[in-house]
């Protein structure tokens, strides 16, 4: 079962999708915050697997609510669920720590696959999204990822980071090389404890940086 906070200002909104998100059979809300700084409280209190968060909430908004979840090194992923998608506010979100970035606009069926993807490792960025926040991270934001050095990784993990470079699912990745999906998930936990990124777009961010290339 996986367990949701959801973060919106809108109670409409909230109960929307709580309704929706508690017809499936898998995912549990197990508490709602109309602002930043109760989603933030209930990350800690609640240890959800994933909180559903809005940007523009009253008081603490949804970027700095991210910042905080993260920096107190809960579990949680952060989904962000918002109506503006320009680049001021993927940005700032991404460098806050979300792992993935929707519009309110997606579809009832996509959004609780993104839930289940995000709780289960992979990002939800296009390919062409995703070389956007990379270039936008290496020209005007190094500080946002973990600028760790070089590290020794294996010829499989060269090719997993590769792929998630490229924006490729664990799905995707697992197709590609003709592996488990458990094997692949194996690869990026490793990778991400050995280069210090924390989520899939500061592992893409990791590639670039090195060139696409690590000793083996």
């Amino acid at each position: 079962m996986i367990r949701l906070v959801i973060a919106d200002d809108q109670r409409l909104v909230r109960a929307g999708l709580a309704m929706l998100c508690e017809s499936t059979g898998d995912l549990d809300v197990v508490g709602e915050a109309s602002n930043g700084a109760e989603a933030v409280r209930l990350a800690a209190e609640l240890s959800p697997d994933l909180v559903l968060m809005d940007l523009r909430m009253p008081g603490l908004d949804g970027i700095e609510a991210t910042r905080q979840i993260r920096a107190a090194g809960s579990g949680a992923k952060v989904l962000v669920l918002t109506t503006f998608d320009d680049d001021d506010h993927l940005y700032p979100a991404l460098a806050a720590g979300a792992a993935g970035f929707l519009v309110k606009d997606t579809a009832p069926t996509d959004l609780l696959s993104a839930i289940r993807r995000t709780v289960d490792g992979d990002m939800l960025f296009s390919p062409a999204v995703l070389r956007r926040v990379v270039e936008r991270a290496l020209d005007t934001n190094p500080a946002a990822v973990a600028d760790a050095p070089a590290v020794a990784l294996t010829g499989r993990e060269n090719e997993v980071l590769a792929l998630v470079g490229e924006g490729l699912s664990n799905q995707e990745i697992a197709d590609r090389l003709h592996l488990g999906v458990t094997t692949v998930k194996t690869h990026v936990a490793n990778l991400m404890d050995k280069t210090g990124c924390d989520n899939r777009v500061r592992l893409a961010v990791f590639w670039h940086r090195h060139g696409g290339r690590q000793p083996e």
